[in-house]
């Protein structure tokens, strides 16, 4: 370890309470009693999922605003802040608070220092299983998107970071925005015998035959234990649909019911589903569904330390999901006797990069696939003197930091910017490089646009994806947050029907007229007639505009009037 890294553990442990020495050998014991966790019985695995390409250690905060909708408002995953660390007993100011919540996330960082990164991530692998003979590494997807080295390599980079870190199993959605013939040559070449591709709900759109594998049933320590594979259901809705022309995805509930089944026939004495649907999905599939132990999710990016238990007609299932942008690991271990789970321990381990030492193998070749474009990462754009982040469900201040470059660039009325789940935050005072650029913008269809909308179709746009997000009926819940607004300022009636939670949208103080026409910016369309047709990439245009800024300071969001909301455990 570098006195760097030495200096730095010294720091997270004084800040985590923990009792400081001269001797080094003290703080080193100090992190590493934070990852002890002794084995218990005999199935284990390990989860990570969306990592968005993050290779390498980034800031990233959580939400302080994330409502459930109908039977989910006020449930886990829909806590944040003080209420999310009430319902874990998690301790204000700790280590822990700063991983799971926004709490004061700009001195938290500064305490606590980076997450994530494939190098300690792979430490943290090799360390759990040198205790768990036989575990499974599952990549829960969201893996080969996310940043410029994964775009630029369309996404040989987390490829071959995977492979090296010894990921068993994976699902997926953004893979899917590589295109389906680059995503086949990567599970028939690259993985070929190596890691397994699982997606139950994908089929050709002709005939229906499976695109992959559903499942495999791999022993460990003489127990059975099935995986199956449940990719994001809504791919061609929220990405575009042109880039997987002929294959079909859904939740193929009664399928997945099939394949339990299957599993179990064949001996399967565990069965643990590896799902990209998002939380809200996979609680309401787990009461539908009998014969699954547990489902590993992932899609919404929540951190859930503690697994919630829904029972239905077979007993019960586990259910959680693992966070974001390598920021976590989920250790699930099962006690199997007479051919059924008798016991189980989970946690979410945060990845505290300063607290493990790196891996040299995965640092070697992390720094072997950066060291090309390393000139083009490092290009400085702007200083920021106000905390960038972007998770939450109506804005976030690198949102509303593009929308405004939106709007002077296109000299628009109005700006919209897709509601991603991804990209990692920016501490004020911090250089805006072009990679930091990349990781909110590195996706395959980048186009900028300009066009004329009416202000009822406004209303549609805003309507449609309001009821993507707080559809009561999970299964219908099929994108990420809500669209970003520039300029636009609305009220939004989250319980409200289908079609009318959408009011009193205002432009420059005056009321949007429905048959007027107002000029809207926007990015990231699915339609293949705008990538047809050309046009300057987001990450080009936002380039320029933070080049004029020079710097930067979002003093406030954008961000529409809510009514109506009954719990407040989804808001800081």
């Amino acid at each position: 370890m570098q006195r760097r890294e030495f200096l730095n553990t010294l720091a997270v442990a004084a800040a985590g309470g923990m009792v400081l020495d001269s001797d080094f050998s003290k703080a080193a014991h100090a992190a590493d009693q934070f990852y002890d966790l002794p084995a218990l019985g005999n199935v284990h695995l390990l989860h990570f999922t969306d990592s968005h390409a993050q290779l390498i250690p980034t800031y990233y905060r959580e939400p302080s605003v994330n409502l459930g909708a109908g039977a989910s408002s006020g449930q886990t995953p829909h806590l944040v802040g003080e209420h999310f660390l009430k319902a874990n007993g998690i301790a204000p100011g700790s280590k822990d608070a700063y991983a799971f919540t926004s709490l004061n996330f700009d001195q938290a960082a500064r305490t606590y220092g980076k997450v994530g990164g494939f190098s300690p991530m792979t430490t943290l692998i090799k360390r759990l299983r040198s205790s768990r003979p036989g575990a499974l590494l599952l990549d829960g997807g969201d893996t080969w998107q996310g940043s410029a080295t994964s775009l630029w390599t369309q996404g040989q980079d987390m490829v071959d970071a995977c492979l090296l870190m010894g990921v068993d199993i994976m699902t997926a959605h953004w893979e899917m925005t590589l295109g389906a013939e680059r995503v086949q040559h990567i599970v028939n070449h690259d993985f070929k015998n190596k890691i397994s591709f699982l997606a139950q709900n994908i089929k050709t759109t002709d005939f229906e035959d499976p695109v992959f594998e559903a499942y495999q049933i791999r022993s460990m320590n003489g127990v059975p234990v099935a995986i199956i594979g449940q990719a994001f259901p809504y791919t061609p809705i929220a990405n575009p649909r042109y880039m997987v022309p002929d294959w079909t995805f859904g939740i193929q509930e009664e399928n997945m019911q099939k394949t339990i089944n299957e599993a179990r026939s064949k001996g399967a004495q565990v069965v643990v589903v590896l799902s990209h649907n998002g939380m809200d999905v996979d609680l309401k599939m787990a009461s539908r569904l009998s014969g699954i132990d547990a489902i590993l999710g992932g899609h919404t990016h929540d951190g859930v330390p503690v697994p919630v238990k829904v029972k239905n007609l077979g007993g019960s299932t586990l259910v959680t999901n693992a966070g974001s942008n390598g920021k976590f690991l989920g250790v699930l271990d099962f006690e199997v006797k007479a051919g059924r789970v008798v016991d189980f321990q989970y946690r979410l381990m945060p990845i505290f990069a300063d607290l493990i030492k790196p891996d040299a193998s995965m640092a070697q070749l992390i720094e072997r696939v950066r060291k090309p474009h390393e000139q083009k990462l490092s290009q400085k754009l702007a200083l920021t003197q106000s905390l960038l982040y972007r998770r939450g469900n109506f804005n976030g201040s690198y949102d509303q930091l593009i929308l405004d470059g939106l709007m002077a660039m296109k000299e628009a009325d109005i700006a919209f910017s897709p509601g991603f789940r991804w990209g990692s935050s920016l501490l004020s005072g911090d250089t805006i490089t072009m990679e930091d650029l990349m990781n909110q913008t590195a996706i395959t269809y980048p186009t900028t646009t300009l066009t004329l909308m009416s202000g009822e179709s406004i209303k549609t746009v805003l309507e449609d994806v309001a009821d993507n997000l707080f559809n009561p009926d999970p299964y219908y819940q099929q994108g990420g947050d809500m669209v970003r607004a520039g300029g636009l300022q609305y009220s939004i009636e989250p319980g409200a029907r289908s079609g009318a939670r959408i009011s009193n949208m205002m432009l420059k103080g005056k009321s949007i007229e429905a048959d007027k026409m107002y000029k809207v910016a926007g990015w990231a369309s699915v339609s293949e007639d705008v990538k047809n047709a050309g046009g300057e990439a987001i990450w080009d245009l936002m380039a320029r505009y933070l080049r004029s800024q020079k710097v930067v300071n979002i003093k406030s969001l954008n961000t529409p009037k809510i009514i109506g909301v009954i719990s407040k455990a989804g808001m800081n």
